[in-house]
């Protein structure tokens, strides 16, 4: 596999490197919902379309990782991969036009829709690694009452990767999440427990309670996503982990 990209996942997605040498992971570009602007968007962009032509070119396949979350589904239903998608912000069109920038290619791709991956290594702006940082110092910590997020391991995600693309899974969407919405504010409280500290909280409106659906991935996958147990506990053992790997503040 070659791997476009230095950051948290592209790191991570060295382990099965060895394993696909017919794919390019393009683990690059704009991975932050906050980052709109439209140098960054049009950086990807062309970063898209020149590796879909030197995948084209070489016959390999282009591994695209987009965005499951309410940008690209809304907060009304579960998110399905076959349900029409209707972008909610500037990010989430921005995704849904490269994925389709990819299926007029003609290139041969696999195009995973992540949820809020989390692990050793993340960038301090993303969602755990910040709010870790504003309950270790007793806060503020602002939760929008609606919010909700759908945490997955990095390494459980390497492992669904990796098989998705052993089993020869191409030419798709597949939503890379682990089906749990769960409340943000559930998110501190376990925080707080694992670091031992109340933090001051600022409640206020909004948020969207978003459930991705992972129907598809349990269908191309059953084994391996039983394995990894995603149950309701699922995202504690997330943090557990998170937190046991993270240098001290």
């Amino acid at each position: 596999m070659e791997i476009v990209g230095k950051g948290f996942l592209a790191r991570h997605l060295r382990a099965i490197a060895h394993r696909h040498a017919d794919v390019v992971a393009l683990a690059a570009g704009v991975s932050w919902a906050a980052d709109t602007s439209d140098t960054a968007f049009g950086r990807e962009t062309a970063l898209v379309r020149d590796t879909a032509v030197r995948c084209r070119e070489t016959g390999r396949t282009l591994l695209f990782f987009s965005t499951s979350s309410a940008a690209v589904y809304g907060a009304d239903r579960p998110g399905r991969e076959s349900d029409p998608a209707v972008p909610h912000t500037p990010y989430g069109d921005h995704k849904l036009a490269l994925e389709r920038l990819l299926r007029e290619s003609g290139t041969a791709h696999l195009v995973l829709r992540l949820s809020h991956v989390v692990g050793p290594g993340q960038p301090p702006h993303q969602l755990l690694p910040s709010l870790t940082r504003l309950v270790r110092a007793g806060g503020p910590v602002r939760v929008q009452r609606g919010a909700t997020r759908d945490l997955i391991g990095v390494r459980d995600a390497v492992t669904l990767i990796d098989a998705l693309l052993s089993r020869g899974e191409r030419g798709g969407t597949v939503n890379l999440a682990s089906g749990h919405a769960v409340p943000v504010g559930d998110i501190v409280d376990h925080l707080e427990r694992r670091i031992g500290v109340a933090a001051r909280r600022e409640y206020i409106a909004g948020g969207a309670a978003h459930l991705v659906s992972v129907e598809r991935l349990r269908a191309l996958l059953p084994g391996q996503v039983a394995a990894l147990g995603f149950d309701a506990g699922y995202h504690r053992r997330v943090i557990d982990s998170f937190l046991a790997e993270r240098q001290p503040a």
